[in-house]
């Protein structure tokens, strides 16, 4: 019996009509109802015709996650009176639940991209809905970007609905070819906001690690709003871990207290979503209580401000979610939970002026998530670098560049990146690439059925109370009656039927546990270095924590790790234990041997080293080393160390300032000589001593200045005007020859003043008058100028005054333009003349 007036109050039934009118006219549309008006329910059943009439048609929902296919599956087989598995019915991974009579089928979009790639026809489905587009996740972009090339290939008559929980509709609606947007109102009752930040400072988060302190206080901020309001309360918090120590803060609370995520049992999440008639309840939510479920009775939210997202650290070999702020679009989706039914309240735990620094929307998972499930899809699809899909953001290229580097070491694409038959077998596991590769080959060697366990241990990463060692957790799945074990058990079963359970599946299973996790992340085998520390074949150093009882290890396989904001080195938080043996099968793509001459340590070494990637496997000295080599080991230190390591006397100093004189007033053809420029042109002046040289001490005998001659402008002759232009010395009216020094931004001619007297002009250099230093008769400073005219005219006077009566045996004209140039006193002077 349908349930008509339950559907007759689902707001979203005013736009249906509009809905309709534009599927009839162009076959697509965008869908902008909020939470809680029935856009999930309602409009899957109208459009096949299962309530208010019209022809059957049947329709494929795609939901983001496996928790809202099942509840949105059960919700409109409810409204129509039925069971799930008659005409409403959902498939998730591990779990179909449909009929023969099935017409409305809610899948997750990773089931959706499956069927795509086997069938692209979709035969028998006349439309599909994809819920939540405006979360942006990676699966829904790319259904949806598969969608749009089947609708323009093969099925024009294949409508498509994009359906969002926001008013951010325009990018999808041009991306569907200009598509009519329709809105739908919803009944959203006013909601409260309550600012309401920790007293004391806490940690922003890094990683997947959330200050205690911060959490602390979120389970008070529920309490708090237990006692201040009415209804049940809904508390958003970023990941499992994070609901568990609330859940644990908040016993004794006058109210059942829930836990809703992914993992959550079946049982539990049915009793959420059911709402309860009998006292008040605490709802504790990831995100997928913002806009996929709808949580009866909730009158009161508590926010935490956090949530989780995908991070790929491509340069390290981590991925990994990390805690982030929650964007102002999450905020108000958030809020709104608390004013789907009645007047409610929110509960910000944060301060209001931080409020306008959060990003506007949650980060499209596209530009920060690993590419490697999304190349192959891709691959699979024809099109390997994706540049003909019609997506929302492209993907980065330095994602991509990386994706395809691990799709190539896994044998899923040739090396001109298009999908192999292994690829495509890869595709259909429903597993990650690495996942899908270790599930492949660890069958072969460990068996299907234990490479399957060790598998879905990596697939959905175990509770913290299994540990840290891969082994131990695989034994606690086994034992285990937690809601996660029997996850873990339906997940090993729908592996295992993919492989064959070969023969070669003897063995312990530690043995087994390791070479699995090796085939998968090969990256990141690493070799201990240290009590508790390794370094990875990625080259990232990784760290295990006080009390692992891995850390005695010579060698793991990092199964999961993160490394934490301006930390050096990777947190290793699931790991096995595996050999060398083990580590060289499974990273075999990363077995390098061969010469190796580098600087290190102040000179040139040379040695012969194996090495798995980052990890030195064993290492030999070199007797003789190839020349070219030992020459680029020469270069790299007098990069790292400087020029200074060849001879400079004196003469070579002030020629290479001579030379930075005239190229930085002249120019061609006179050469750089900076660092850098003459590092880039060793082979022109360091030559042939460099080729010769071997070591630090060959360097050094190395003459810079003999060296440096050979940059001279030989070619145009211009360097026989070297000592023209930028002399050595310059003669004073004293017949002194003085030494002129480039080494500032002026040259400078530091002289006796008595030695300039009849000079009446500044000298000059390639025309460029010199900073003349006037020394007093002892030689210390008595003035400065760039204009020895005005100086004898306006300075003179005072340094006069001030010295005559200083050097009384020297002499000091009235007017020192009329008389000779002395080095002399004047006695001196006098017995000359004589």
């Amino acid at each position: 019996m349908i349930r008509t007036d339950a559907l007759d109050q689902l707001p979203v039934r005013t736009a249906v009509p509009a809905l309709e009118r534009a599927l009839d006219d162009r076959g697509v549309a965008v869908l902008c109802a909020p939470p809680g008006t029935g856009k999930t329910t309602l409009v899957p059943l109208v459009l096949a015709g299962l309530a208010g009439g019209g022809p059957v048609r049947r329709v494929v929902v795609a939901e983001p996650r496996r928790i809202a296919a099942r509840a949105a599956a059960r919700r409109m087989a409810w409204l129509i009176g039925e069971q799930a598995g008659g005409r409403v019915g959902f498939t998730v991974r591990g779990e179909r639940v449909v009929g023969r009579d099935t017409v409305v089928e809610v899948v997750t979009t990773g089931v959706l991209l499956q069927r795509l790639q086997r069938d692209q026809e979709l035969a028998g489905v006349d439309a599909v809905i994809i819920d939540e587009c405006h979360e942006r996740h990676l699966d829904a972009d790319t259904v949806a970007a598969f969608l749009l090339d089947v609708r323009e290939a093969i099925r024009p008559d294949l409508r498509l609905v994009a359906a969002s929980a926001t008013t951010d509709a325009q990018g999808w609606a041009r991306l569907l070819g200009d598509a009519p947007v329709v809105e739908a109102q919803g009944v959203s009752h006013p909601v409260e906001v309550v600012w309401a930040p920790p007293a004391a400072p806490v940690r922003p988060p890094h990683g997947m690690r959330v200050d205690p302190a911060l959490l602390t206080h979120v389970a008070a901020t529920v309490r708090r709003a237990l006692a201040e309001r009415d209804g049940d309360v809904l508390c958003f918090l970023p990941g499992v871990g994070e609901i568990g120590r609330v859940a644990g803060q908040l016993a004794g609370v006058a109210a059942e207290v829930l836990q809703v995520h992914g993992r959550a049992p079946a049982a539990v999440q049915d009793a959420v979503l059911a709402g309860s008639p009998q006292g008040r309840r605490v709802v504790l939510a990831t995100s997928v209580a913002e806009s996929s479920l709808t949580v009866p009775g909730v009158r009161v939210v508590v926010d935490s401000g956090l949530a989780r997202e995908p991070r790929t650290d491509h340069a390290r070999g981590l991925s990994a979610l990390t805690t982030v702020r929650a964007s102002q679009a999450a905020g108000r989706q958030r809020a709104g939970r608390a004013g789907r039914e009645a007047p409610g309240a929110v509960y910000r735990c944060w301060a209001q002026a931080e409020d306008g620094r959060l990003a506007r929307f949650p980060s499209p998972e596209i530009k920060v998530a690993d590419l490697a499930a999304f190349a192959l899809q891709a691959a699979c699809w024809g099109d390997p670098d994706a540049s003909g899909l019609a997506l929302l953001d492209p993907p980065p290229a330095g994602a991509m560049s990386a994706a395809r580097e691990v799709l190539a070491a896994v044998g899923a694409v040739d090396t001109d990146g298009r999908v192999t038959d292994r690829g495509v077998r890869m595709s259909r596991l429903g597993l990650h690439p690495r996942l899908a590769r270790a599930l492949l080959d660890g069958a072969a060697e460990v068996g299907g059925r234990r490479a399957a366990e060790v598998v879905a241990l990596l697939s959905e990463e175990p509770p913290r109370e299994y540990g840290d060692d891969l082994a131990a957790a695989l034994r606690s799945a086994r034992r285990g009656g937690d809601g996660y074990a029997a996850r873990w058990r339906q997940e090993v079963r729908r592996l295992s039927s993919s492989v064959r359970d070969v023969a070669g599946g003897s063995g312990p299973d530690d043995a087994a546990v390791g070479l699995v996790a090796a085939l998968a992340f090969p990256e990141r085998v690493a070799r201990a270095r240290g009590e508790g520390v390794f370094l990875m074949a990625s080259g990232t150093g990784a760290e295990l924590r006080d009390g692992s009882g891995l850390r005695s290890a010579p060698w793991l396989a990092v199964a999961v790790a993160d490394r934490p904001a301006h930390a050096a080195s990777a947190r290793v938080r699931l790991a096995a234990v595996v050999d060398e043996d083990t580590a060289r099968a499974a990273a075999g793509h990363l077995l390098q041997s061969g010469e190796e001459v580098h600087w290190s340590g102040g000179d040139v070494v040379a040695r012969r080293v194996e090495r798995l990637g980052a990890v030195e496997l064993s290492v030999r000295p070199l007797q003789q080393p190839a020349p070219g080599l030992v020459r680029e080991a020469l270069v790299e230190g007098l990069r790292r160390e400087g020029l200074g390591l060849l001879r400079w006397a004196r003469e070579s100093e002030q020629l290479r300032e001579r030379l930075a004189f005239l190229h930085r007033e002249l120019a061609a053809p006179w050469p750089d000589v900076s660092e850098d420029a003459l590092l880039e042109r060793t082979e022109q002046w360091l030559e042939p001593e460099l080729s010769r040289a071997r070591r630090r001490s060959d360097l050094v005998r190395i003459d810079a200045g003999q060296a440096l001659r050979r940059l001279l402008p030989w070619a145009t002759g211009e360097a026989v005007r070297l000592d023209e232009l930028a002399p050595e010395r310059i003669e004073v009216p004293s017949g002194s020859r003085v030494r002129v020094e480039y080494g500032g931004a002026q040259p400078v001619l530091a002289v006796k003043l008595q030695e300039l007297f009849g000079l009446r002009e500044t000298p000059r250099v390639a025309g460029v008058p010199v900073l003349v230093h006037l020394l007093s008769p002892a030689g210390r400073p008595a003035a400065v100028t760039a204009d020895l005219a005005s100086f004898w005219r306006d300075g003179y006077r005072a340094v006069r005054a001030e010295l005559r009566g200083r050097y009384p045996k020297h002499p000091w004209p009235e007017d020192p333009t009329t008389v000779e140039a002395t080095r002399f006193t004047k006695a001196r002077l006098k017995r000359e003349r004589e």
